[in-house]
């Protein structure tokens, strides 16, 4: 499951681990959020280091659509309609910053992209409702949007209206990201990647626990997707959702524009061009089938109806990749950034881009850059101080309430399910992954390239029994989102500590 844009080799960036090296600010996340930060405070003079468990765009930020929106589908109505007009402004506001540094960024760094007038759309008449309440959202937020009937649309799939904005964005999230690495290294700042961090500590001083020794720093950025520390009960307050992307070649017209739907089955579409991805490679992206983490019937299924659906519209579609992306959303749907409870002003995170993070994200640098370098709040942008200090409505306590009925389910149902199933159990077929009991201890068994492997399927974060991601051959976390590979090794979400690997009987 490569995404489009790592089509190329991997780009050796990385400099050389010292345990116990001391910086100005270390930063954990080699992806958007993370390097836009260490560039940002490395052109204000910080000595920046940033480390990764992976490699730079490891995960969602090399895994997005790479479209750039202000408009983002139904995502303005959906914060208006428990919120005042002016904090849906402070949120457009902030992703236009954000926007406009990350353009003038690539613009510098060569990195092309492509204007394209973005679509909020609707599949059926019950959406059309959703779009006039995103519409006046929208230009309630000072947004230029405007009504397109179907007749002016032009596009092959069904659109009964839109709501349209023009000069908006595509481009190819992993160049970019490697732009930033690069811009970092040049003006001396260090990156570690395919180093875990354990941990993350304020006192005695401040300091990131990692795999391969500890880090010093006066300041601390969690740029994670989630925070891995829990103080702020952060894990409880957004929920982890995954998406799915497949792209295509194709010979029939691509629309021009972008567009996502407002209802019904999520349908993300977008062309890609020589100027925005890998040329050649494919023509259009199509994205969609999101669900909480871990909780699904099926994840190539998902994908296997995006293919079905763009075949329909696009009936000489030749797919050439498959992917998914994890994010999170917020309960009071506007991003999470700051400082984080009993981090003494030190520790900070960012989270909760709900899928929009190529604006979102640099959004979230700006603020954490602001902070860091101790701006006064009269110099700082205006949404920043409003969204810092926006308050809590009923609404965003009754999401957050059902999210937490949803995990108490989902954590029961995890154990009742792994007691009914008692090893041992047939080997799973290739690709396959099964929850079994084993002397009360719920345990994972998966085949993947033709080696089985039992691992321990109860998540090392708070306990919930992991489910099989049968598109990714993953163990997927039902609660907060947390995923390992077969073998137990963790991937990402809020849990620190790889799952135990439980030996094979015959019996098995």
């Amino acid at each position: 499951m490569t995404p489009l844009w790592k089509l190329g080799p991997t780009v050796p960036l990385g400099s050389p681990f010292e345990p116990g090296a001391r910086h100005d600010v270390v930063i954990v996340g080699a992806g958007l959020t993370g390097l836009s930060t260490a560039v940002m405070l490395s052109d204000a003079g910080l000595d920046v280091a940033v480390i990764d468990a992976g490699v730079v765009a490891e995960l969602a930020t090399g895994a997005n659509t790479g479209k750039l929106s202000l408009l983002q589908g139904s995502r303005l109505a959906e914060i208006r309609r428990h919120h005042p007009a002016s904090l849906v402004r402070a949120y457009v506001d902030a992703n236009r910053d954000g926007m406009q540094w990350l353009l003038e960024f690539a613009e510098t760094a060569g990195i092309p992209c492509t204007r394209r007038t973005d679509h909020s759309y609707a599949q059926e008449r019950a959406g059309l409702d959703v779009l006039r309440r995103q519409h006046a959202a929208a230009r309630e937020a000072g947004l230029a949007a405007r009504m397109v009937q179907p007749a002016d649309l032009d596009v092959p799939f069904p659109a009964l209206g839109a709501v349209a904005l023009d000069d908006q964005a595509t481009i190819d999230p992993v160049r970019v990201t490697q732009a930033l690495a690069r811009r970092l290294l040049a003006s001396g700042g260090t990156l570690h990647e395919h180093v875990r961090a354990t941990g993350a500590h304020a006192l005695p001083e401040p300091r990131v626990e990692t795999t391969a020794g500890p880090l010093f720093a006066h300041d601390i950025v969690l740029a994670t997707g989630t925070p891995f520390l829990d103080r702020g009960l952060y894990f409880m307050k957004v929920r982890g959702l995954r998406s799915y992307c497949v792209s295509f070649r194709t010979s029939s017209p691509v629309p021009e524009g972008t567009f996502i739907s407002v209802d019904g089955s999520t349908r993300s579409i977008r062309a890609v061009a020589e100027t925005d991805g890998p040329a050649d490679a494919a023509q259009l992206v199509v994205g969609g089938g999101g669900h909480p983490v871990g909780r699904s019937d099926g994840e190539t299924a998902a994908i296997d109806d995006l293919v079905a659906w763009t075949r329909r519209h696009f009936p000489d579609a030749e797919e050439t990749h498959r992917w998914s992306a994890q994010d999170y959303e917020s309960h009071n749907l506007i991003p999470f950034v700051g400082a984080m409870p009993r981090g003494l002003g030190r520790i900070r995170f960012a989270t909760g881009y709900a899928k929009w993070g190529l604006t979102n994200a640099p959004a979230a640098a700006q603020r954490l850059t602001a902070e860091i370098l101790g701006m006064p709040r009269r110099e700082r942008a205006s949404w920043m101080t409003a969204i810092g200090t926006r308050l809590t409505v009923p609404a965003d306590l009754a999401r957050g309430a059902a999210e937490g009925a949803r995990v108490a389910a989902a954590a029961a149902s995890g154990w009742a399910d792994a007691e009914r199933r008692a090893v041992p159990v047939p080997r799973p077929a290739e690709g396959q992954g099964v929850v079994a009991n084993r002397a009360a201890r719920p345990v994972g068994i998966s085949t993947v390239d033709g080696v089985t492997r039992a691992v321990d399927a109860v998540c090392t974060h708070l306990g919930g029994v992991l489910d099989w991601n049968d598109a990714e051959c993953t163990w997927d976390c039902p609660l907060h989102a947390s995923r390992f590979a077969p073998d137990g090794r963790r991937l990402e979400g809020p849990a620190v500590h790889d799952l135990g690997r439980v030996p094979r009987t015959r019996a098995d």
